[in-house]
């Protein structure tokens, strides 16, 4: 086995100087006028996109305006009709060599992707706005602003600049046009909180940049893929994917600390902690806007990595909620709510299947997210016919037992994530006999079996009881 020559590439290099570089340049829009402020990181992020996308700014361009004419023409449509627009225009651009195109860069992917859930969350910020303006009108009488609803109509310049402020504009985290809105109204930006926070949010990225390099020059992923893999034992084989999983939690572990405290330099998302901030959703109550009132702030709202709930979260449906939260946020939204399904597994896994989609084409990304409502249906039927049934001690035993399948159940299905083709990744989990499928199976089967046993047991009792009173 060889060690990895090169840890990162040119274009990870370009991410990581954009990332740097917005920390600093953040810290300057605290001095701007909310229209300054507006048409400054417009610029910015134009300027971002052109310089790394070149020609291919076209792709995102014929985005928003294919929204902006769906918003405009049918208002109370527009959250599917988004939807089919922009998931249809994902197609087309991961196609668009087949039409005779130049092939996208990276970077414009990585706008594509988060513009797309922009546009998306903005069609349906549009619909609820002109919703409540109908239900003033048939009421006769002007309500008190809704929580997270837009306060005016959307203009296209306004589109315009949400879609490309600087901001996450290709590392996310992904944030509503309300919560791009209050930021630009923000009363007094340099009351709040901003160094401390920031620092606290970057203090770990040294170590996890630290731990990427290192482990992934020893645990190479290429290596994966040669003839020699196969030749190790099973234990080598199956410890390689926790290696690579760690090397992938620790590359976006420093690169999403770091685009959020891109987002906390800038102020964007700082609210006060009385509005119960949810990430990527924002306040879900009323809050004072006068940051000299002396609340509590917090950056919840750009929160799109929980390191320690990733980590040592017991269940893999949990680890789900700390892991790219603002995009979690998205889905659970937009997407679960209208799952043509009703059982939470089937739900699970339609809006795991349109998360992989979002991601791309490659197969590995299906096998790997569509193992997911697998996973959450063999953790469900084994506390429901044995986790029941214990003590406080058992329970406890039982839930170790469960984050460490849990993490090895992640380990296995990052492998698809990373290798990307349906040959590389069915390669190697069959190298491993395909042990996480083989114990969610086994799992499911005994876990109802037991909660079978369980309700049998139950009415036998109950049988009992009535024969005794007769």
């Amino acid at each position: 086995m060889q060690l990895a020559t090169g840890t990162m590439s040119p274009d990870e290099l370009v991410y990581l100087g954009i990332l740097a570089a917005s920390i600093p340049v953040g810290f300057l829009f605290r001095f701007l006028s909310p229209s300054a402020k507006q048409v400054t990181a417009l610029l910015v992020g134009l300027s971002i996109t052109i310089g790394t996308c070149h020609f291919h700014t076209l792709h995102s361009l014929v985005t928003v305006i294919g929204t902006w004419i769906i918003i405009k023409s049918s208002w109370q449509y527009a959250p599917a009709l988004s939807l089919a627009w922009t998931f249809l225009y994902l197609l087309f651009f991961r196609l668009v060599t087949s039409f005779g195109l130049p092939s996208p860069t990276p970077f414009a992917n990585a706008v594509q992707l988060l513009l797309t859930l922009k546009m998306v969350s903005v069609a349906n910020e549009v619909k609820s706005f002109h919703s409540e303006k109908k239900k003033e009108v048939s009421s006769f009488e002007t309500k008190s602003p809704v929580i997270g609803c837009l306060a005016e109509e959307l203009s296209f310049y306004d589109l315009l600049s949400y879609s490309y402020c600087y901001i996450g504009i290709m590392t996310g985290p992904f944030f509503r046009f309300q919560t791009y809105s209050d930021w630009l109204r923000q009363p007094c930006p340099r009351e709040l909180p901003g160094w401390d926070p920031c620092l606290q949010r970057l203090k770990l990225v040294p170590v996890f940049g630290a731990l990427f390099v290192v482990v992934n020059s020893l645990f190479p992923l290429a290596y994966v893929r040669s003839e020699e893999f196969l030749d190790r034992n099973f234990f080598f084989r199956f410890f390689y994917m926790i290696a690579v999983f760690f090397v992938f939690r620790m590359r976006f572990y420093a690169a999403w600390c770091g685009a959020e405290a891109g987002c906390i330099s800038a102020g964007l998302g700082c609210y006060p902690e009385s509005a119960l901030c949810k990430p990527g959703g924002g306040p879900t109550v009323s809050y004072s806007t006068d940051p000299r009132g002396g609340e509590k702030y917090d950056f919840k709202t750009i929160q799109n990595i929980d390191c320690y709930n990733t980590d040592f979260c017991v269940k893999v449906r949990h680890g789900m909620r700390y892991w790219n939260m603002t995009v979690q946020w998205w889905l659970h939204h937009y997407i679960y709510p209208n799952a043509p399904f009703k059982a939470y597994t089937l739900r699970a896994g339609w809006t795991m299947l349109i998360s992989a989609y979002w991601h791309g084409l490659h197969p590995g990304y299906y096998l790997s997210f569509l193992t997911i409502p697998l996973c959450i249906a063999a953790e469900s039927a084994m506390e429901a016919g044995v986790r029941s049934k214990l003590g406080p001690q058992g329970q406890n035993v039982f839930d170790w037992v469960h984050w460490f399948l849990k993490m090895r159940a992640y380990d296995y299905m990052c492998m698809g994530f990373v290798l990307l083709k349906a040959s590389d990744t069915i390669n190697y989990w069959s190298s491993i006999y395909f042990i996480m499928q083989v114990i969610a199976v086994c799992c499911i089967i005994v876990g109802r079996a037991l909660k079978g046993t369980k309700r049998a047991d139950r009415e036998e009792t109950r049988d009992g009881k009535t024969k005794k009173t007769e």
